[in-house]
C-alpha cells in the first residue's frame, strides 16, 4: 500500500480488524496457549492468551455463554482469575475441563494491569500475575463451602436487623418513659410485661 494512503483513519480501521481477525488466524494459535487470563464479568468476558514464550495468541471478548465451549477446545493450560462475585463458580466448572485454575486477589493483581483501566487490560494483568510464581492463589471454595458461608452471612444479617429492631423499640419506648435495658433477652422479657400494664391501664 501506498505510504501517502495511510490516513490516521484508515489505519485505525485496519487496526480494529487486525484486532478481530488475529484470534482466529489459523486456528492452530489456540493450541499454544499455555497462560490464560480472563477479566470476568455478568455477560461479557475479556481473554487474554499467552504461548510459552509469553506472546500474545488471544485477546477476545466472548458471552458468558461461549466461555466454557471456548475453553473446551484448549489443551489443558493455567487459568487466571481475580477473585470476586462467582469466580469460585468459574474456578470449579474450569477446573472440571482439565485445566488449571489459579484465583488471585485483586490487590496481587493491580501491580500487573499497566495503564487505565480496561477489560482487555485487566485480562492481561491477570495472566500475566498467574504466570508470576510470587503471586500466591486464592483458594477456591466448593459449592458446600460457599453455601456454609451463604448460611454464615444470612444468619449474621438477621442478627443485626434483630439488634437494630431491638434498639428502635427501646429508643420509642423511651419516648413514652418506659425503660428496657439493654440486651435482646431482656428486651424479649420487657415486652410482655409492657404490654400487659398498656392493657391494664398502667402505662
Amino acid at each position: 500500500m501506498d505510504p501517502s494512503r495511510c490516513t490516521p483513519t484508515r489505519v485505525s480501521v485496519m487496526m480494529r480488524i487486525a484486532s478481530i481477525i488475529t484470534p482466529f488466524a489459523g486456528g492452530s494459535t489456540m493450541r499454544q496457549i499455555t497462560t490464560l487470563g480472563i477479566d470476568t464479568a455478568k455477560q461479557v468476558f475479556q481473554l487474554h492468551g499467552v504461548d510459552a514464550q509469553g506472546h500474545m495468541v488471544l485477546h477476545k471478548r466472548v458471552s458468558r455463554k461461549q466461555v466454557l465451549p471456548l475453553l473446551a477446545q484448549l489443551p489443558p493450560c493455567l487459568v487466571g482469575l481475580e477473585a470476586c462475585g462467582g469466580s469460585h463458580y468459574w474456578a470449579r466448572e474450569i477446573t472440571k475441563l482439565g485445566h488449571t485454575v489459579k484465583l488471585m486477589a485483586p490487590q496481587a493483581v493491580k501491580p500487573y494491569v499497566q495503564g487505565n483501566k480496561t477489560d482487555g487490560r485487566d485480562a492481561e494483568g491477570i495472566c500475566k500475575a498467574a504466570s508470576r510464581p510470587r503471586v500466591r492463589p486464592v483458594a477456591i471454595n466448593s459449592a458446600a463451602d460457599q453455601d456454609m458461608q451463604t448460611l454464615h452471612r444470612i444468619r449474621e444479617h438477621c442478627v443485626k436487623t434483630r439488634t437494630a429492631l431491638a434498639n428502635q423499640l427501646r429508643g420509642v419506648l423511651g419516648e413514652y418513659g418506659v425503660v428496657v435495658p439493654q440486651g435482646i433477652g431482656r428486651v424479649r422479657k420487657a415486652i410482655p410485661l409492657i404490654v400487659e400494664d398498656a392493657d391494664n391501664g398502667r402505662l
